[in-house]
């Protein structure tokens, strides 16, 4: 007898399975940390220093990340992460923590902002720029770990990585609006400028302190460039030997003119360039000032060499010798002095001498001009400090001078030019119009040094603030000042 079937299903179907629909997440998920872990070997196998940096790797640290594709991409990727996180199913308790979480993370970028403001943390103001970037990256980071609040593992996973493109995002906005870390390599601290290698020199007799116009090395009336002379200068890298001071430095910036790079060239002017801390000694803010000049002047600029007074980005060594930080003056005043002596094709004298800095380095130039009259004859001082160490100067006297506050004066550039002599020395102050507090020290500098009889300007960069446009402004006003001290330009034209 035949078993009866069992009558057909009514109403709804039975619920289908789905496996492959439910393991897509994890597949995916897999492909991704593949994908990072290829990439991170990828370059890791890569040479990242000179001489022998993969081309890879120069590529990548070339990358401006100030203008141009990627701060665009990566603020579209905060974008992104943002619309991520807002499209979900949303409850009133998740409406709650979320407002409260981006709120919160708004009020903590206030109060941190707040707090750097009060103590100077970073030595200097920060810009509007600055400040909203930094709100805003706050306020999105509170949102994404709002997100991890009763949310599956594949959300919680994006909100972490939403967290990693806020911050990405949030650091390369605010380095585009200091400007002062053009590319990835000098975010990073890593060099890309090609070594060169520069043959000794015997440096020519000194010329007379003022040099007469057609006989004594006034380039502007004795110069005439040659055919092929290339239209711009070059710049690269040097390794100066730490013989004297034994300071642990980075190599050096160098940036030759069209005129240094023809055959026969002549003696050039040299200015030593210090950058600011933290920062590096980069040449090409000096190229892209100089190569204006020179392209007007039939090729003629100073060879600039941006000495490394630093060493450690994170610490500031004052530019003095110290027990605690190394001969930084020893390297400045005798090892980087010594090198540029018998490697460079420079004028010797004091007059086509000048030591500048910005920032940092720009206080180390006025303690420099202010203590070694005899080598440097014009002194350019952009933006700097009033003193070593000013804007902590509680933390330096009792680390760096064990509380001993006669010791720590002794080395402040207005308790040094009272007693030096300085018959012929040119000394040029440019501050950003709203950079109010290193604004108030450049003003007293330039008192104090009027007042010692150095030759004085003052210059204020309007709206330069303490970030790029001041750093350009007050070169470009420097050398403005400079060509016809220097020779490149005949007295009274304007170069």
């Amino acid at each position: 007898m035949d078993t009866p079937k069992p009558p057909a299903a009514t109403g709804a179907p039975a619920p289908v399975s789905r496996p492959r629909a439910r393991r897509l997440p994890a597949v995916l998920t897999a492909v991704g940390l593949a994908l990072i872990v290829l990439v991170g070997v990828s370059l890791g196998t890569l040479r990242w220093t000179q001489p022998n940096m993969s081309p890879v790797a120069d590529m990548l640290l070339r990358t401006r990340i100030v203008d141009g594709a990627v701060p665009v991409v990566v603020a579209l990727l905060g974008a992104l992460a943002v619309i991520f996180l807002v499209a979900r199913r949303w409850t009133r308790r998740r409406a709650l923590v979320a407002t409260a979480a981006t709120v919160g993370g708004a009020i903590v970028a206030v109060v941190v902002l707040w707090i750097v403001a009060v103590t100077v943390a970073f030595g200097v103001q920060l810009s509007l720029t600055t400040s909203l970037w930094a709100i805003v990256t706050f306020a999105a980071t509170g949102l994404a770990i709002a997100s991890f609040w009763s949310a599956s593992w594949l959300r919680r996973l994006g909100a972490a990585a939403a967290i990693v493109v806020f911050v990405v995002a949030g650091t390369v906005g605010i380095n585009a609006d200091f400007g002062l870390n053009p590319t990835l390599g000098a975010f990073v601290g890593i060099s890309t400028q090609k070594t060169i290698t520069l043959p000794a020199v015997t440096p020519r007799p000194t010329p007379s302190a003022t040099p007469s116009v057609r006989a004594g090395g006034a380039l502007w009336a004795n110069w005439h460039a040659p055919a092929g002379m290339p239209s711009a200068g070059t710049v690269g890298q040097v390794v100066i030997p730490n013989t004297l001071s034994h300071f642990s430095a980075r190599p050096a910036g160098l940036y030759l003119p069209p005129a240094a790079l023809v055959p026969n060239p002549p003696a050039l002017p040299l200015v030593v360039m210090m950058m600011g801390q933290p920062g590096n000694p980069d040449p090409s803010f000096t190229q892209a000032v100089l190569d204006r000049f020179a392209a007007r002047h039939d090729g003629l600029a100073p060879i600039v060499l941006v000495a490394d007074q630093i060493g450690n980005p994170a610490v500031d060594p004052l530019c003095l010798n110290t027990a605690r930080y190394g001969n930084a003056e020893t390297y400045i005043e005798g090892d980087v002095v010594e090198w540029a002596r018998t490697h460079l094709h420079v004028l010797q004298d004091p007059a086509h001498w000048t030591i500048a800095g910005y920032s940092n380095g720009g206080e180390c130039a006025l303690s420099f001009g202010a203590k070694y009259p005899a080598v440097w004859g014009n002194v350019l001082d952009i933006s700097g400090e009033q003193y070593p160490g000013a804007d902590r100067a509680a933390a330096t006297l009792q680390s760096v001078f064990h509380g001993d506050t006669a010791a720590y004066q002794a080395t402040w550039p207005q308790n040094i030019l009272p007693h030096g002599s300085y018959p012929d020395t040119v000394g040029i102050f440019t501050v950003g119009s709203n950079d109010y507090q290193y604004r108030r020290e450049a003003i007293a500098v330039t008192a104090d040094a009027a007042a010692a009889k150095w030759k004085t300007t003052y210059f204020e960069v309007l709206n330069g603030g303490h970030v790029l446009g001041a750093l350009n402004g007050g070169l470009a006003e420097g050398y403005t000042v400079l060509y016809p001290r220097l020779g490149l330009v005949a007295p009274g034209v304007a170069p």
